[in-house]
């Protein structure tokens, strides 16, 4: 078996490199090649030397990241991709154009087991977890596609991040080293649907990195019916340890709220998340739910959004409406993926 050598952090690789009898410096190089320059090959590290390289793959191996499609948006410009891995499983990732930079959100499991009930990507359930250099390899392939610098990227595609904590973790610390990408912690966010003691562990870890809460149920009855995680963690758990992480590393926790026509934007609404939010140090990001064919949710309309946005504005509530990005595209989270296999059984 080929070792990962993408998925190696700097100390990893240099520890390697030297019991292959090699300098140290030989470590930077190819450290260097792998997440700066971004190769995808052995034989594009052309300062290494012919025998390096051989033995090199011969030993480890840089699992690919290959681009299927690309789907690009006329109204805004974003780009969605989706990506075939060594192992066949397929991830979609998203590059979004703002003001203060360009986005990308990425896929850190195959499929999801989860099983929010308004959600297209955990239809199937999971294939697999990610591996930190499939994950890294989402944004460089990005970076490579797109000829342009990433600077924000956040963990809110395919998966339940904290579902694969130790490979995320890792991504994270080799996305923000000095050595790689280095990109900002305080510009990469992390989407979770609430799996309490990996908040908690993560809040241990104090990064500096955002964390997201997908809350889209205002009490825990609510929740239960949208979201089956909520059977294993009650909401009070979960905000407890949203507590906790804010506590511990200064981040204001961000609240996601998927909002379903009929079912989560009522006027009770209002009142049972202005209570839960107010004593909070947070931020409400309201998403009008993409429809989804092979469910029955229904977005309210502009102005019924706004309406809801403007009466937890009114209670003290910090909050917005997510732009809407992509939506000429496979724009929810996971329908390109489903597309596709669906395609692949229908052949």
């Amino acid at each position: 078996m080929k070792k990962d050598i993408r998925s190696m952090d700097y100390e990893e690789l240099n520890t390697e490199i030297q019991n292959l009898g090699e300098k140290s410096f030989r470590a930077r190089q190819i450290y260097e090649w792998l997440h700066v320059k971004l190769a995808g090959d052995f034989e594009e590290m052309t300062n290494l030397s012919k025998a390096l390289r051989a033995r090199l793959e011969e030993s480890y191996e840089i699992l690919p990241v290959e681009m299927l499609e690309r789907q690009i948006s006329k109204i805004d410009g974003t780009n969605k991709f989706l990506f075939r891995l060594h192992d066949g499983n397929v991830v979609e990732s998203v590059l979004m154009y703002y003001k203060h930079g360009n986005s990308v959100c990425i896929s850190s499991q195959a499929g999801c087991r989860m099983g929010c009930a308004f959600c297209a990507s955990t239809i199937g359930g999971l294939k697999r977890n990610l591996t930190a250099s499939e994950m890294l390899g989402q944004v460089y392939q990005i970076q490579k596609i797109s000829g342009e610098r990433v600077s924000n990227v956040v963990i809110m595609g395919t998966g339940e991040p904290l579902d694969n904590y130790d490979n995320f973790l890792r991504f994270v610390r080799m996305l923000t080293d000095e050595h790689g990408l280095h990109i900002s912690q305080r510009n990469v966010t992390v989407s979770t649907c609430g799996i309490v003691p990996k908040i908690r562990a993560l809040a241990d870890e104090k990064l500096q990195i955002t964390l997201a809460l997908s809350l889209h149920g205002s009490t825990q009855e609510k929740r239960r019916k949208l979201m089956p995680v909520a059977n294993k963690y009650d909401l009070a758990e979960v905000l407890a340890a949203c507590d906790e992480y804010f506590e511990k590393t200064g981040r204001r926790v961000t609240f996601e709220y998927s909002l379903v026509h009929g079912v989560n934007d009522t006027p009770e609404d209002v009142r049972e998340l202005t209570a839960i939010l107010k004593p909070r140090s947070c931020h409400l990001n309201l998403i009008p739910v993409n429809p989804v064919r092979e469910r029955n949710f229904v977005r309210p309309d502009r102005k019924n959004a706004l309406n809801f946005k403007n009466n937890l504005e009114k209670s003290g509530i910090n909050v917005t409406i997510r732009r809407e990005m992509g939506s000429d595209i496979d724009g929810a989270c996971g329908q390109l993926r489903l597309r596709y296999a669906d395609a692949e059984t229908d052949q």
